[in-house]
């Protein structure tokens, strides 16, 4: 028989690096969760993105045991990532603060296409093409669905 779910928790922790504090500790031990023995299964499971903000949705059921599934990175952290970037743009319409190609943005596209509402990879390079621009990204070159000639 089916355990019966009472809630969910969603989390951003860095790959290889949770720990009892905050804010793993309180939002775990608010809904009953062994908190020690989630840390220990995270951290097992995502030795291999050490360092990397990996979101995680943890399904807690009724006799306090846990399931839980680790997602690829955010969309905004990968585009930090390649653009070398600290953060985002204060006003990304008027001020620019890095640059990243079409391939690049596939490259992203394809990593997190599992993650998204979409099955194709145009419209996930779209995605991350908005995201980028809304972090005064610019994405140089022309979209590669714009070039192709019929």
């Amino acid at each position: 028989m089916a355990k019966e779910v009472t809630g969910f928790i969603k989390l951003q922790i860095k790959g290889g690096a949770a720990n009892p504090s905050p804010p793993v500790g309180p939002a775990l031990g608010s809904k009953g969760v062994n908190i020690m023995e989630f840390c220990k299964q995270f951290n097992a499971r995502t030795q291999d993105k050490a360092g990397k903000v990996l979101p995680v949705v943890i399904t807690v059921f009724s006799d306090k045991s846990f399931d839980f599934v680790v997602k690829t990175p955010p969309v905004a952290v990968q585009l930090m990532e390649v653009s070398k970037a600290k953060k985002g743009s204060p006003q990304p319409n008027r001020q620019k603060i890095a640059s990243v190609s079409w391939s690049q943005v596939e490259e992203i596209a394809k990593d997190k296409l599992p993650d998204l509402n979409t099955i194709n990879v145009e419209s996930a390079m779209r995605m991350v093409a908005g995201t980028a621009r809304s972090m005064g990204i610019t994405v140089s070159g022309d979209a590669p669905w714009e070039t192709s000639e019929n």
